[in-house]
């Protein structure tokens, strides 16, 4: 069974940093996708990042592009979001998702209408101006 645990969120003023965590367990294939989802009071639930486990390869939203970077600690079992430069409109409730895919569908705007398999409880990231 796959377990997805988010830490690191926090409040911080814009213009600031935050890295959060996600620590998986149960992932017995080598061949998944990660990402980082968002949301936030009111709104849809949005694709922040993703990554694919073999290649390494990385979406991102446009809203973060830049400001936000994505990685993995496969000795660790471990997957990062960097963010920098945050601003107010990043406020959310942060969630880790994974699931056993293909390269070419790990984009976020695939993964949008597809779904993720696993989700973790979510890490709140508040941002003040």
């Amino acid at each position: 069974q796959v377990l997805l645990v988010e830490s690191g969120g926090g409040s911080v003023q814009a213009g600031g940093s935050l890295r959060l965590s996600c620590a998986a367990s149960g992932i017995t294939y080598k061949t998944y996708c990660m990402g980082w989802f968002r949301q936030a009071p009111g709104k849809e639930r949005e694709g922040v990042a993703s990554v694919y486990s073999d290649f390494g390869t990385t979406d991102y939203a446009d809203s973060v592009k830049g400001r936000f970077t994505i990685s993995q600690d496969n000795a660790k079992n471990t997957l990062y979001l960097q963010m920098n430069n945050l601003k107010p409109e990043d406020s959310a409730m942060y969630y880790c998702a994974a699931t056993f895919t293909f390269p070419q569908y790990c984009s976020l705007a695939y993964r949008k209408t597809a779904g993720m398999d696993y989700w973790g409880k979510g890490s709140l990231v508040t941002i003040s101006s």
